[in-house]
């Protein structure tokens, strides 16, 4: 009998950057680079672990605009060619590092290698097919899948327009059937923001389950006996976990945590910026502008400037180190707090799934060695999905936990400031908009109805977190900025047409085929008489 239970969960998202009418857009780099650095290599590990008979649990996000870009025939055959590119570019590597750099050949043909595998793995393994690859290991039972909102609307921000918040999550529970063909047990908040106005929506979804931050659960009313080692069930009948403080800053914080260790490779450090720009101009972006390559040659070394040369051996060996660290605090941990429960604690642990080989370059390393160590050198906890344990335990405490984020300062700061706040007033008076439409039109058909659905598809796409946040960070502000006005815009023009009886069809052609999301969309979504409150 185990004293306690770990679930990881890895929450897998990138806002929809799709741009077909460029021939080579910068910010679809950001889906590229998640595959090779993280998607990938985490569906190596889990191979890996089935291979040996390692029985791995694990939980997971795959957001609706993830899945979408994941099931995009432009973007597969897109990422093919950037593939190719690196690819070329590492072979390149391996031959200048041979003659001017041999401290670095063991690194670059370590990328090649590995660029190499990707392909296969991406090209002749999955047959370009990640929603079937991540789908296989849902149908072993080793990998639980959340559905989540829409486009990862802030949803506290959306309560203004109770329709609007049922679009968002009817949307995204919906778009995880059609790629699944199951229903969802858990539902993912977008930055696990909470607000009791999703309780309701939530059930009508058939959810059970949701993640908030910790003082989210532990300050709720009232107080969680348990604190965080164990969920509680909202008077709507929804189970809510807590993410555990102690394990999220063991992994989560780059000064604290695992991936700061000056033996890891360092981010920051790639040969996009450092080679001269005659030699990298055809691998990086068509207007000359640099950027990350995945090619990085030093590891963190420390604080400073100073960086010492990556060794791959060195970095693997302190992932092992740091698994088993993990796995020993988890031990401890749940040891200690089991003794005043009735029932076995479980720790929950998520994280963003990108910090998993992108930004952590040895993350999928880690879990591998954790899984393994866990497996054989342990018998403390056991892996397992929010879902598992609810089934053990199903009675819990009745609590409303408290509204919060794991946002800076654990509310809404992040996406409500000085740099982002002007975009509010617009989508409210959009979603307004969108209802009055909704409402206007139940019956529409033809040409007005498909303008009906793209209006649905521009207002979900600028609700989008993702564009606050990229405002707030000050990283890629313009592009968010563009973004967000981008499909206010284009909303703005659909209302107006579809009011005036004046429908463009050749925009509105234009328009499916470049903003093509949620192509089963039905506008009625966001009529009154649908919303749950009103059934």
């Amino acid at each position: 009998m185990y004293k306690g239970y770990v679930s990881l969960i890895l929450h897998a998202h990138l806002p929809y950057v799709r741009h077909p009418e460029y021939e080579n857009y910068l910010e679809e780099n950001w889906y590229y680079e998640a595959i090779t650095e993280c998607y990938i290599p985490l569906l190596n590990v889990f191979e890996s672990l089935k291979n040996d008979n390692i029985d791995f649990k694990i939980t997971m996000t795959l957001t609706p605009t993830l899945l979408s870009l994941m099931s995009d025939n432009l973007i597969k055959q897109r990422y093919l060619k950037y593939l190719e590119r690196l690819i070329d570019l590492s072979e390149r590597e391996v031959v200048r590092t041979g003659k001017y750099e041999p401290h670095f050949n063991p690194i670059a043909k370590m990328y090649e290698s590995r660029l190499k595998e990707t392909y296969y793995s991406y090209f002749d393994k999955y047959n370009c097919d990640l929603v079937k690859a991540f789908r296989k290991f849902m149908d072993s039972g080793n990998l639980e899948v959340l559905a989540s909102a829409a486009t990862h609307g802030l949803l506290p921000f959306i309560t203004l327009h109770p329709e609007a918040l049922y679009a968002q999550i009817k949307v995204g529970a919906d778009t995880y059937r059609r790629f699944f063909n199951r229903e969802p047990d858990g539902f993912w908040l977008p930055e696990c923001a909470y607000i009791s106005d999703v309780d309701k929506i939530l059930r009508n979804e058939g959810i059970k389950y949701t993640i908030v931050e910790t003082h989210g659960l532990i300050y709720g009313t009232p107080r969680p006996k348990h604190g965080s080692f164990s969920p509680i069930i909202t008077p709507e009948g929804i189970a809510v976990f807590g993410r555990d403080i102690e394990s999220s800053k063991q992994v989560w914080s780059a000064t604290e945590g695992y991936p700061g260790d000056f033996d890891y490779r360092e981010y920051y450090r790639d040969i996009g910026f450092d080679l001269d720009m005659d030699y990298i101009r055809s691998y990086i972006h068509s207007d000359g502008i640099r950027i990350n390559t995945g090619i990085k040659y030093f590891k963190i070394t420390g604080k400073g400037d100073y960086k010492e040369p990556y060794d791959r051996n060195a970095a693997l060996e302190k992932a092992a180190i740091h698994a088993g660290n993990f796995m020993f605090n988890r031990e401890l941990q749940i040891k200690y707090v089991s003794g005043g429960m009735d029932r076995p604690p479980i720790i929950i642990c998520p994280y963003d799934a990108e910090l998993f080989g992108h930004w952590w370059f040895e993350g999928p390393d880690w879990l591998n060695f954790l899984f393994r160590k866990a497996e054989y050198d342990q018998q403390t906890f056991k892996f397992i999905t929010p879902s598992e344990y609810l089934e053990m335990y199903p009675e819990n405490q009745v609590s409303s936990p408290t509204t919060s984020s794991w946002g800076n300062k654990g509310y809404f700061e992040v996406w409500l400031n000085q740099t982002n706040d002007w975009i509010y007033r617009h989508l409210h008076k959009a979603a307004e908009r969108m209802i009055e439409l909704a409402n206007l039109y139940p019956y529409a058909d033809g040409i007005k109805r498909d303008a009906l659905n793209q209006a649905s598809r521009e207002l979900l796409l600028a609700q989008s977190s993702d564009w606050a946040f990229i405002m707030d960070s000050g990283t890629m502000v313009e592009y968010a900025v563009n973004r967000t006005k981008l499909h206010l815009n284009r909303f703005t023009r659909l209302y107006e047409e579809i009011k005036d009886d004046r429908i463009d069809t050749d925009w509105i052609r234009f328009l499916q085929q470049t903003d093509n999301i949620f192509p089963d969309i039905d506008y009625s979504v966001y009529q009154s008489a649908t919303h749950p409150l009103c059934l």
